[in-house]
C-alpha cells in the first residue's frame, strides 16, 4: 500500500477521515465538513453514541454535493495522553476500517496538535499486510480496496523524510511475516537458506554452513534435531558492518525449525500444522537484518540463525540419547520435541567463539509454558543483564511488541542436572520455560545474554490492532529500536 504525505487540504477523492478527541466538539476542517453537510457529522455522532474513544470509528456516506465516497470518524480519546504504540494503533484502526470499504484513497486530516502522523503512517502500513499468496479466488467484499492513505499535515516534507526509515523497518516485518506464514512444504532448511541470501542485494554479508562443516565444528546438538528430516540442517550468520571496522559486534541468534512434529517425542495431532512458524525466532532476526540494512544502521551486527526441520523417522534421535555440543558440554535427550534449546546452544557457543560481541539476544518459540504464563501479550525475557533488560522493556513500551521480565536463578538451573551427561534437555514439570532459560545459559560463556521466549507473540488466530490474523512480525520492531536507541554512533 502506498503512504504519502500532503499538504493541510481537504481531500478530494475516496474517503476523508478526521481525528475526533473524546468529548470534544468538531474544529477545522471537520467543523466545516459538518457544516456543509448540514451537520450530519454531529447528527452521527449522537445517533451512534460516538464520543470519541480510543479506537471508536464511525462512517458516514457522503452525500451526492460532496466530492467523496464517504467521512470516516476515528476516536483518539485524549491525544495528549497517547503513546506512540498507541498512535501506532491509531494507524492500523484507519486501514482496518477502510480496507474493504470500496475506496481506493483515503486522506486523514491531521489537526490535533499533539498527534504522532508518522506512528499513524507505520500502523496503517503495518496493517495492510495480507499473506494471500495461495489463495485463487476470495469471497465478494474480503479483497482490500484501498490503496493509497494520505495524512494531511502541517510539514508533509519533514514527516515523509521521517518515515522513510519506519518504512524501511515495516519491510523487515513484512519480510518475517512472509516467511513465519510459509507452509514447511515450501520452506524448510535449505529454501529459508535461500531466501537469507537474498539480503546481499543490501550489503547484508551472508554465510550458510553444512552439515558436514557444522560436524566439524562440533554441533552435535544442533545436528541431532535434524537427522530425522529429508533435508540438511543449515547455519547461516548474516554480518552488517554499519560502524567502524574495529567496533565490536552485537549479536542475535534465532531458533528456525522450519517444523516441529516434536520427533520421536510426538505431539499431538490437533495443531500440530501450527509448527510451521516453529521457526519464529530466526524469522525475527532475519527481518531485523534487512530493516537495519535497509536504513544503513551505524552498527555493526552478527545475526545466526540455526536452521532445521525435526522430524519422526527411522534416522531421527531417540529419547536417551547423549550429545556432545559445540561448547563440549554433553546433553541427555529426554524428550525430542524439547529441540529449539539444542539449536541454539550451538548456534550461540558459535557466535561468542567466532565473534566475541558485546551480548548475543537469542530469540525463539521455545516453550509452551510461557504462553501459560504471559499468554499472548508479552514475551518472557530472561537475561543475566539488567542493563539490557532494561533497554528491550523501553523498547518494547515504545513500539508495542511488549517484554516481560522472568526469573532466573541456581534453583531452577539444578532442575537440568544430570546424572547420565553433564546436563538433561528438560528440567520436569514446572516452570518449563525457566529451565530452558537456565539450559541456555550454560552455553553463554558469561558474554551479556537475553533470551526472548516469544511462542505466544510470533502468531495470532485474531486480528490485532496491526496485523490481520497470523504471522505478527513480533520482535524487528522493538529489536531496530532497541538497537537505535542504543547501540548506534
Amino acid at each position: 500500500m502506498q503512504i504519502n504525505f500532503a499538504s493541510m487540504d481537504m481531500p478530494t477523492e475516496g474517503t476523508a477521515v478526521f481525528l475526533v478527541e473524546k468529548d470534544k466538539s468538531f474544529s477545522g476542517a471537520a467543523a466545516k465538513m459538518d457544516s456543509d453537510m448540514d451537520g450530519a457529522l454531529s447528527k452521527a455522532m449522537t445517533v451512534g453514541r460516538f464520543s470519541g474513544n480510543m479506537g471508536q470509528v464511525k462512517e458516514i456516506a457522503a452525500p451526492a454535493k460532496v466530492a467523496l465516497d464517504r467521512i470516516l470518524l476515528v476516536g483518539v480519546g485524549d491525544a495528549t495522553k497517547l503513546t506512540e504504540a498507541k498512535w501506532t494503533e491509531v494507524g492500523g484502526t484507519i486501514f482496518a476500517a477502510l480496507a474493504n470499504s470500496g475506496s481506493k484513497a483515503a486522506g486523514v486530516v491531521v489537526e490535533i496538535e499533539d498527534a504522532d502522523t508518522v506512528s499513524m503512517a507505520e500502523g496503517a502500513m503495518l496493517r495492510s499486510y495480507r499473506f494471500d499468496k495461495y489463495r485463487t479466488k476470495e469471497p465478494d467484499g474480503k479483497k482490500p480496496t484501498l490503496q493509497s492513505v494520505a495524512f494531511h499535515v502541517v510539514n508533509a516534507q519533514t514527516a515523509q523524510v521521517q518515515f522513510e526509515r519506519r518504512e524501511k523497518v515495516a519491510s523487515g516485518v513484512f519480510f518475517t511475516r512472509d516467511l513465519v506464514s510459509e507452509p514447511a512444504n515450501i520452506l524448510n532448511p535449505e529454501s529459508f537458506a535461500d531466501e537469507i541470501k537474498g539480503l546481499s542485494a543490501l550489503g547484508v554479508d551472508v554465510e550458510v554452513l553444512g552439515e558436514a562443516e557444522m560436524a566439524k565444528l562440533g554441533m552435535n546438538a544442533l545436528l541431532g534435531v535434524g537427522q530425522g528430516s529429508a533435508f540438511e540442517s543449515k547455519l547461516v550468520i548474516m554480518r552488517w558492518n554499519g560502524a567502524q571496522s574495529d567496533e565490536q559486534p552485537i549479536s542475535f541468534i534465532g531458533k528456525g525449525v522450519t517444523f516441529d512434529t516434536g520427533g520421536i517425542s510426538l505431539k499431538p495431532g490437533a495443531g500440530m500444522e501450527q509448527m510451521k512458524w516453529d521457526m519464529g525466532g530466526a524469522g525475527t532476526v532475519v527481518g531485523l537484518m534487512k530493516a537495519l540494512a535497509g536504513r544503513k544502521a551505524k552498527v555493526n551486527v552478527v545475526a545466526t540463525v540455526g536452521l532445521v526441520e525435526n522430524m519422526p523417522s527411522s534416522t531421527a534421535q531417540r529419547p536417551g540419547d547423549v550429545v556432545t555440543s559445540m561448547s563440549g558440554q554433553t546433553i541427555e535427550i529426554l524428550n525430542t520435541d524439547a529441540e529449539g534449546r539444542l539449536v541454539l546452544c550451538d548456534a550461540m557457543w558459535y557466535t561468542q567463539d567466532r565473534f566475541k560481541p558485546k551480548f548475543m539476544i537469542d530469540l525463539a518459540t521455545l516453550t509452551g509454558a510461557i504462553i501459560t504464563s504471559l499468554g499472548h501479550e508479552h514475551a518472557g525475557l530472561f537475561s543475566d543483564s539488567d542493563d539490557l533488560s532494561a533497554q528491550l522493556s523501553d523498547a518494547g513500551s515504545a513500539t508495542g511488541d511488549k517484554v516481560w521480565r522472568m526469573p532466573l536463578h541456581e534453583n531452577y538451573d539444578k532442575l537440568i542436572d544430570c546424572a547420565t551427561a553433564d546436563m538433561k534437555n528438560i528440567g520436569g514439570p514446572g516452570a518449563g520455560s525457566i529451565t530452558a532459560a537456565q539450559f541456555l545459559k550454560r552455553f553463554t560463556n558469561d558474554v551479556p545474554w537475553v533470551h526472548l521466549d516469544i511462542a505466544g507473540t510470533v502468531w495470532s488466530d485474531k486480528d490485532l490492532p496491526l496485523s490481520e490474523k497470523g504471522g505478527t512480525g513480533f520482535g524487528v520492531r522493538l529489536l531496530d529500536r532497541f538497537v537505535a536507541d542504543n547501540y548506534e554512533n
